[in-house]
């Protein structure tokens, strides 16, 4: 049985080597994002004459090696994030709010992000559609609603005769979770300062909440999507107020496609408050 484990150990370590395995790693794992401990100042070298001999022989001149860089400043606490987002959001103007959110850092997701997902479609459309953030198809193309689930969006538009000219498409946070993961709450309200300036400026006459996230952070929901889908709200954009709908997210509905009906069915009260 011994001589067994020493065989299988062996052979593991031949699969390692020829695999270019040529270290081992500790069992803790370690921090390398934490700040570095400034080492001593250096020393001037020893010239070779004087150089310490050991057993005989002289040991090698030291080779002083430059400290690791400084480790990147950490993000603002979340509610200065917050603050810090509904002061640059108020201060928009225009859709030029993209351009504030491609400068704003108050949200880590940038950083791993491959690009800002703004938006998409056409900010004169009297419909706008929020979901919750974009996925890896979107994060490719900067546009959202791109992948399978944009896809299926353009159907269910096209059945109720809208299009992306028609109508314009955002999510609460632009930036692509890593893994798609779900953002997390601080997240979505750093985010959602500018996602309420932009659908203050587009000022739709209908707001579509795509998936039970949308519908909590736009409508104050603390229901399932399954209980808010389908009824109406009352939306404030800043300037009026109009009306709102939750309906389920797409990539959902890829997933259940048996809850298609009761989708079509917030489509057909979406066209019909639209008069299209």
């Amino acid at each position: 049985m011994t001589l067994n484990r020493v065989e299988a150990a062996r052979e593991l370590l031949a699969f390692y080597m020829e695999a270019g395995v040529d270290a081992s790693l500790g069992e803790t794992a370690i921090d390398r994002l934490a700040a570095a401990t400034v080492p001593p100042a250096p020393t001037a070298p020893v010239p070779a004459a004087d150089a310490p001999r050991r057993n005989g022989f002289r040991e090698p001149l030291r080779r002083d090696i430059a400290p690791p860089p400084s480790p990147a400043a950490a993000p603002a606490p979340p509610d200065e994030a917050v603050m810090a987002a509904r002061e640059a959001a108020k201060s928009a103007a225009s859709l030029e709010l993209r351009g504030m959110l491609t400068k704003f850092e108050g949200c880590a997701l940038r950083t791993t992000a491959k690009q800002l997902v703004f938006a998409d479609g056409n900010p004169q459309a009297r419909v706008m559609f929020v979901g919750e953030a974009p996925g890896r198809d979107e994060d490719l193309e900067g546009l959202p609603f791109v992948g399978r689930s944009g896809k299926l969006l353009d159907r269910m538009l096209a059945a109720i005769g809208i299009n992306r000219t028609t109508a314009y498409i955002a999510n609460i946070i632009p930036w692509r979770p890593p893994g798609n993961r779900t953002p997390t709450p601080q997240e979505s309200q750093i985010c959602l300062p500018f996602t309420r300036r932009q659908i203050e400026l587009a000022d739709p006459d209908v707001l579509v909440c795509l998936g039970g996230p949308s519908a909590a952070a736009l409508l104050g929901s603390k229901e399932g999507i399954k209980r808010t889908r389908g009824r109406w709200f009352t939306y404030d954009t800043g300037k009026r107020e109009i009306r709102a709908i939750a309906t389920f997210h797409p990539a959902y509905l890829l997933r259940s496609p048996l809850e298609k009906r009761l989708a079509w069915r917030d489509f057909l009260a979406i066209k019909k408050a639209l008069g299209v």
